[in-house]
């Protein structure tokens, strides 16, 4: 079986499906490994360390022509949905929910395509295959780095010779897997960590890192399915709010992760909210997207300083600014789903399989991931 990773051709992606590393698993199995030339520059892995590896560097033509299957970080442009042929199969983090209308054009493709950010999160032998859990870790890391950077001031408490500096106030909202490496993150930095989750079961989790944990009278427990939090009501969504606004504005850095994959993030930092800040306070909005974000006054990739002088960064894909440390976790999550699928040397799907069943988006020219057809009935995105 030929197996082929492309040259990313998302703005701004530097990551790269496979790194050399991965490379001998799969030759050794033996599968021939296949790829693009220039797919890993923008990871500073060159194509002679993939060759050195056991791989075949070819150009796009030839590796959409010879593969079986086709590696990839994000979805495919409607370009390259055109290159493939049916009965290749395509995996990567393809965000069906975000956009069905491309793994529509798959189905008509007659690719199977697998999505790794619909992998059921809970199953424990699919954690080795949880893209969405290691892209959140380098995501969280960046996160803190990046406001640390924007932030005139420091981080720890510094005593010296000419006086005293005071550590910085650091808010976390969102204690998943992206908030956890956060408050770590900004732990060691030096800086006082407060982290605020819905769900109270991740107190423990957030306390466990050092940080003092938020508990807001106006908000119960809103653990919901699959471990994300349950949406809230409007009445609880204001409340929420205007009780967070009270700690927020006292910050001098706020970082903001809560976001359910496919579905609008909840506002948590609203206008008036920002305008009662000091001047000088950073936030990282780490849920924003084409769907929105956590803070109302965030622009997707940009950096907004407002009137009163807080400075909002909200990237879309901070793993991608780590390329080297994201990528090499990004190809093991998807080496162990690769693997999970082959059985004596061919892909082999077994539909009432919950791996199978929750990750493949379509095959034989349907749409057979139930959310996906959904979403395309109803006629939309989440």
């Amino acid at each position: 079986m030929k197996v082929a990773i492309v040259k990313e051709s998302a703005p701004n992606e530097r990551r790269v499906a496979l790194v050399p590393e991965a490379i001998g698993k799969l030759t050794g199995a033996g599968h021939e490994v296949l790829i693009q030339s220039g797919a890993g520059d923008g990871a500073s892995i060159p194509d002679a360390d993939f060759t050195a590896a056991g791989a075949k560097v070819v150009a796009e033509d030839a590796l959409y022509a010879e593969a079986d299957v086709v590696l990839r970080v994000q979805k495919p442009t409607p370009e390259e949905v055109g290159k493939l042929r049916s009965g290749q199969v395509v995996i990567g983090l393809l965000q069906p929910l975000i956009d069905p209308q491309n793994a529509q054009a798959l189905a008509a493709a007659g690719v199977t395509a697998i999505s790794l950010d619909t992998l059921p999160r809970t199953l424990s032998r699919a954690q080795s295959m949880d893209a969405l859990s290691s892209q959140a870790n380098v995501g969280g890391y960046k996160a803190v780095v990046m406001a640390a950077d924007a932030y005139g001031r420091y981080f720890p408490l510094l005593t010296t010779a000419a006086g005293t500096a005071k550590p910085a106030n650091v808010l976390i909202l969102g204690v998943g897997v992206a908030g956890l490496q956060a408050i770590a993150t900004a732990k060691r930095l030096g800086a006082l960590v407060k982290a605020y989750d819905v769900r109270s079961e991740t107190k423990e989790q957030a306390e466990s890192l050092g940080a003092q944990f938020l508990k807001l009278e106006s908000v119960a427990d809103a653990t919901g399915e699959g471990g994300y939090a349950r949406e809230l009501t409007d009445d609880e969504k204001a409340a929420q709010q205007a009780e967070l606004s009270k700690h927020i504005s006292s910050m001098d850095v706020v970082i903001t992760t809560a976001q359910v994959p496919g579905r609008r993030p909840p506002l948590l930092v609203t206008a008036d909210t920002v305008r009662a800040m000091k001047s000088g306070s950073v936030i990282v909005d780490m849920a924003a997207s084409t769907l929105g974000g956590n803070v109302e006054l965030s622009v997707p990739d940009d950096t907004t300083v407002t009137e009163n002088g807080v400075t909002i960064i909200a990237p879309t894909n901070l793993p991608a600014t780590m390329p080297g440390g994201a990528s090499g976790f990004y190809a093991r999550n998807i080496s162990a789903l690769l693997t999970h699928f082959i059985k004596e040397g061919e892909m082999t799907f077994d539909f009432e399989e919950e791996i199978t069943e929750g990750t493949v988006i379509t095959h034989d020219g349907k749409v057979v991931h139930e959310a996906t057809a959904k979403l395309l009935s109803d006629g939309g995105a989440a």
